[in-house]
């Protein structure tokens, strides 16, 4: 039986909570938020304290995960008190908005022999492991040119509605908190970047005064294969989100991985391997006004579990958690910001 603990009571903990419960091998233990209002309402709904502070929670010698479900500029912080007490940790995307400070983690996992989840539930979607197939058994043979097209809307409201989020210390920008899914999926994919190659613009299009940075970018850059790369996204798709999709150009192949949340096969052409019978993916999760990534935290928490009784290999380790900080952290200092 594995044991977690939480660090954030909002939506994204409650996942997290309504996931372990419901696994057999997981029991979720206690939590811990900030603000009373979120801990009270957690502590009723899953009958089990809500610690007042994060050294209380992380004095509890039952726990052996602690799940980060705070605002990006929190990770860190919280993620590395917890290894210095001894835990696991499962961070939320992103694992940190520096390269550094995930460094810092990987550092001090090793000095405590723990071990750090990150959070990628969209390496589950059953189009992204197809694609992740092909290229495994060499199928598509030399990539040429990769393309990540992110359309997304976040309204005024999404940002007025938060006390985090905009904000650039506690939220880091748009590519953190809306796109790295997509930046991760294309290094799964691809594999790693050159990040010397990396050039991009961006611009505040339409949350002017909202934000601290930017709502639309567009980069082009070179994996390390040496095939070429593009990135362009926004949140200003009108009234909602669009498309969420990458496209590969490839020897014997042309794929492109499409929906809001790289959760359908949109096109397949290839040199006699075609195959549209995929699973179904799950549905987005589910904000009110809007949507965001995929809802697959129960095979987050599932491999968790699998991985800490050794039934299965990590699904995003520490290394790759931190390479997608590097990658963004990259294209922020080198973009030009225009206006």
């Amino acid at each position: 039986m594995i044991k977690f603990g939480i660090v954030g009571c909002g939506y994204i903990g409650n996942r997290h909570a309504k996931h372990i419960t419901e696994n057999t091998e997981a029991k979720l233990v206690a939590a811990f938020d900030i603000k009373p209002e979120k801990k009270t309402a957690f502590e009723k709904q899953y009958n089990l304290p809500a610690t007042s502070s994060l050294e209380e929670l992380l004095s509890n010698k039952d726990i052996d995960v602690i799940c980060v479900c705070t605002p990006n500029g929190n990770h860190f912080p919280s993620a590395i008190a917890a290894l210095e007490a001894g835990k696991n940790v499962l961070i939320e995307k992103p694992m940190t908005l520096h390269k550094d400070d995930a460094e810092k983690l990987i550092f001090s996992s090793l000095k405590m022999n723990k071990q750090i989840f990150v959070v990628k539930q969209n390496r589950f979607n059953p189009p992204v492991q197809h694609v992740r197939s092909l290229m495994e058994t060499g199928k598509l043979g030399k990539i040429f040119f990769v393309v990540v097209n992110c359309y997304w809307n976040r309204n005024n409201d999404y940002y007025k509605n938060s006390d985090w989020k905009g904000r650039r210390v506690d939220d880091g920008g748009t590519l953190f908190t809306q796109f790295s899914h997509f930046v991760d999926i294309a290094y799964y994919l691809f594999g790693d970047v050159e990040l010397d190659s990396i050039s991009g613009v961006m611009k505040n299009v339409c949350h002017d005064k909202l934000i601290d940075f930017e709502d639309t970018g567009a980069f082009t850059f070179k994996f390390k294969t040496g095939a070429l790369g593009s990135l362009n996204y926004t949140t200003a798709s009108y009234q909602q989100n669009m498309e969420g999709s990458i496209t590969v150009f490839a020897e014997n192949a042309t794929i492109k991985i499409g929906g809001q949340y790289l959760n359908t096969l949109e096109y397949q052409k290839t040199n006699g391997f075609d195959n549209f019978d995929l699973p179904e993916s799950k549905p987005a999760n589910d904000y009110g006004f809007y949507q965001g990534s995929m809802s697959n935290h129960d095979k987050i928490i599932s491999n968790v579990v699998d991985a800490l009784l050794g039934k299965a290999p990590i699904m995003t380790n520490a290394v790759e958690g931190m390479k997608v900080v590097e990658i963004i952290e990259r294209m922020y200092s080198t973009a030009k910001m225009i206006s």
